[in-house]
């Protein structure tokens, strides 16, 4: 193989799935007569490169029939600059804590070619070059030399596919201990470092030679099996179920190694297994749980239980009251009259300790929270008001005229230590009201009845028609399953509601109906597109140019795309990357490629996990503030905060342009726009339609074809997740 050095200079393309690179190189010398031109294409698999980075690639050149002679890179080493230019460019990169363009222009001016030298050997001569104090010179001494240690980390892992800022992240995960770590079990890389997936730690274990029926390798790939069906919604998985997902994960026939790693880590307490009954009661199935899930199950049906059974009551006046007198003497506070489903509800609330009032959009879900809320504050009693998330407690909020909270805010988390308010610190209030409710997991909604005396009332309001939530469990439906707390669901549109279509049409989805997509209507638009580049190219013009102009909505403050799957290009990836050429283009914003994605000064995010450090939460949206590239920090607006992020952070990050429909669960929008088309048949589902048009208040516009509308609205059945809830509320003692 060929060797070709020099420094890259801008990355043309990067698939974030499987490191596949486009970049253009300078190279530090130039075959005569080889090439026209100063820079060179290289192509390949590679890790994740910045531009700035000296690099010494092995490979092959080659001739693309349309873009003509290209160097195919099969490996490459990070090198240290030979040139002055190379130089300031190489510490300008952002590759050097404390080190920006501005500084590293400095550093090199004064030192020359000896920068490195200093650097290696005399840090403490950065203090002569201006604006370079004690602090700084510090800051950059301490990230060089930790650089020269993840150099050496990079080596050893630099053949399988693994980047800059996750290499970084083994560093500090393990420190000097890193490579013998990996050495001695590289699937613990899956476990200990959040961005690393078992993928990536089996390719590197079977490039250091351990067998594929190695009990490290069988027991990873279980555990990884467990979690891919937490991602997925699931509590357990059935044993027999959970063999198959890792001997198809593992590539095994023989399924004993499998079978044995499932004992084994269930005698080390890393799985709990639980005998209960399958669809047939009769039958029994092992369930096989990731530890904190088995807990947080029975635990929640434990205090469920606890609560229906206390004998106590905060609210025990409530049990005496005239309903009828009671309420029409609230009437004047509320201005609503309520309905006698709404009164049930209401008196459910206020007099059984647990409850929950459940109906779609425009059916007055609302106008009975504020009655409630209205008898309690008549009578003296205290309440909490609280959602998932943050939008969800806005809106609630704002609904209400009362405050709310996060449910992790109202709990009291700090980072490190958990929630404040438990068993032993219970909240001091008479009821919790907790909206949104379909959008809460399994452990959070154990963490939030621990913290719940026994003798407070507890109200979930939401719509169990939604999609369930983003984490493990379906609280919602499994409680009402259960049968042990009274429901009311209402059904009834008020007139008020009735002139609206996206109302319309969500219970008509709701119904097994097609929606009214005859464009007649002032809030609901069909716009017909066949194939997935039409349709994509419809979405952008339409977010960009018709809904500003027509309608004067910002597209990027009021209008948000959801779509059914992230694949294909009509997908969220796609179009993700049209909209933001489209809405957010290259030129005076300053840019940052970290992790395989270009994040640019204006571009819409998302946080995709719980970061509760940085208090900011999975489906949380924001805007990228500013980047700071002597910190190598990105700044994101949440709401009104401000949040900073290390750009070996960055992969908690993904553009928001676009957004899959499970991932808007609990926040609102003034405009949805949602492609739907054939194509997307593997998630086409009642529920899933019907989310993405009641996360519209004022305007929905789908793109696509009427009969993926109609596959999505036949389609009722309801992907069940393997969850116990229900079972163990009617069977807890």
């Amino acid at each position: 193989m060929e060797k070709l050095k020099g420094t890259v200079e801008r990355i043309t393309y990067y698939n974030d799935e499987n490191g596949y690179t486009v970049l253009r190189l300078r190279p530090e010398q130039m075959r005569l007569g080889a090439l026209s031109g100063d820079l060179v294409t290289v192509v390949g698999n590679l890790p994740d490169l910045q531009p700035g980075e000296a690099v010494e690639f092995e490979g092959e050149w080659t001739t693309h029939a349309s873009y003509g002679r290209q160097f195919r890179a099969e490996n490459v080493q990070r090198t240290m600059p030979a040139t002055i230019e190379g130089m300031r460019r190489y510490l300008g990169s952002g590759l050097i804590k404390g080190i920006g363009p501005r500084t590293a222009e400095k550093i090199v001016n004064h030192f020359g070619l000896e920068t490195i030298n200093v650097l290696d050997h005399a840090p403490e001569r950065l203090m002569e070059v201006p604006d370079v104090g004690r602090k700084r010179m510090r800051m950059i001494a301490e990230a060089w030399q930790e650089q020269q240690a993840i150099k050496e980390v990079m080596l050893f892992l630099q053949g399988h596919n693994v980047s800059t800022a996750l290499a970084i992240k083994i560093y500090k995960t393990y420190g000097d201990e890193a490579i013998e770590k990996v050495r001695e079990n590289p699937y613990r890389l899956a476990r200990d470092i959040w961005g690393i997936g078992f993928l990536t730690a089996d390719k590197i274990a079977r490039d250091m030679g351990l067998p594929p029926d190695s009990p490290h390798r069988m027991a990873a790939g279980v555990i990884y099996a467990l979690n891919e069906a937490t991602n997925d919604g699931h509590v357990y998985l059935p044993r027999h179920e959970l063999v198959a997902k890792a001997a198809e994960l593992l590539r095994v026939e023989d399924t004993d190694g499998i079978e044995g790693a499932i004992d084994r880590l269930h005698a080390a307490g890393e799985v709990m297994i639980d005998p209960i009954p399958s669809g047939d009661a009769s039958v029994e199935i092992e369930a096989v749980y990731l530890p904190s899930l088995y807990y947080a199950e029975r635990g929640a049906a434990r205090r469920l239980r606890m609560m229906l059974d206390e004998p106590q009551s905060r609210l025990a006046d409530m049990q005496d009251v005239r309903w009828g007198p009671f309420l029409a003497g609230l009437s004047g506070e509320s201005q609503v009259a309520l309905t006698e489903q709404q009164r049930e509800a209401v008196r459910a609330a206020l007099t059984s300790k647990v409850s929950i009032l459940t109906g779609g959009p425009g059916t007055g879900k609302t106008t009975t929270l504020r009655t409630v809320i209205a008898a309690l504050r008549t009578t003296g009693h205290r309440f909490l008001l609280c959602s998932p998330t943050g939008r969800a407690a806005k809106r609630l909020s704002e609904a209400t005229g009362q405050p709310a909270q996060t449910i992790h805010r109202l709990l009291g988390f700090s980072p490190g230590e958990g929630f404040s308010s438990n068993e032993e610190n219970p909240l001091d209030t008479d009821m919790v009201v907790v909206d949104e409710a379909s959008m809460i997991d399994l452990p959070l909604f154990y963490s939030l009845l621990r913290a719940i005396a026994p003798d407070t009332h507890l109200l979930l309001v939401g719509d169990v028609d939604q999609l369930p939530s983003v984490g493990a469990g379906d609280v919602l439906r499994d409680v009402i399953r259960s049968g042990v707390v009274p429901v009311t669901r209402l059904g009834l549109i008020f007139r008020q509601a009735e002139t609206s279509l996206i109302i319309q049409n969500a219970h008509r989805i709701n119904q097994g109906q097609p929606p009214d997509t005859s464009n007649k209507g002032r809030d609901f638009f069909f716009f017909g597109a066949e194939d997935p580049e039409a349709a994509a190219a419809l979405v952008v013009d339409i977010v960009q140019n018709r809904i500003p102009g027509k309608f004067g909505y910002h597209p990027l403050d009021d209008v948000q795309v959801l779509v059914p799957m992230y694949r294909g290009a009509a997908g969220v990836n796609a179009l993700n990357q049209a909209l933001q050429a489209a809405l957010n283009p290259p030129g005076r914003p300053a840019e940052r490629r970290l992790m395989g994605r270009l994040f640019r000064v204006g571009d819409k995010v998302m946080q995709t996990r719980n970061n509760y450090d940085k208090e900011v939460y999975n489906g949380d949206i924001g805007r990228v503030h500013s980047f700071h590239f002597d910190a190598q920090t990105m700044t994101v607006r949440m709401d009104e905060r401000l949040v900073t992020y290390d750009w070996s952070e960055a992969d908690e990050l993904i553009h928001a342009y676009a957004i899959s429909v499970h991932k808007s669960q609990g926040s609102e929008y003034p405009v949805v726009v949602m492609p739907i088309l054939t194509q997307h048949y593997m998630m086409l589902q009642r529920n899933l339609l019907y989310t993405a048009v009641t996360r519209a208040r004022e305007m929905v516009v789908l793109v696509g074809t009427r009969k993926a509308i109609a596959i999505a609205v036949r389609n009722d059945q309801i992907t069940r997740r393997y969850s116990a809830l229900d079972w163990r509320l009617r069977n807890t003692e």
